[in-house]
């Protein structure tokens, strides 16, 4: 709407256009949030696979030292 139009609006007009922007912020700041929940969430589970990854990667080691272990008392047997 351009300023021309906006100002043969009555006052009345205007209120109602200041409630509709009221309400569709509120709408768009209530996604907003959800959106950053979600974005929190999906981080914690990007965490997580991070340190699964760095977790399975450090019992790897543990078992290959086992298994050198286990494979150096078979050849002194």
């Amino acid at each position: 709407m351009t300023d021309k139009e906006l100002k043969k609006l009555k006052r009345a007009d205007l209120l109602e256009l200041l409630i509709e922007q009221s309400k569709e912020l509120e709408a768009v700041k209530r996604e907003l949030a959800q959106a950053k929940k979600e974005l929190d969430r999906r981080e914690l589970k990007l965490g997580s696979v991070g340190s699964i990854a760095e977790a399975s990667l450090q019992l790897y080691g543990v078992f290959e030292a086992a298994q050198l272990s286990a494979d150096s008392y078979l050849e002194r047997i």
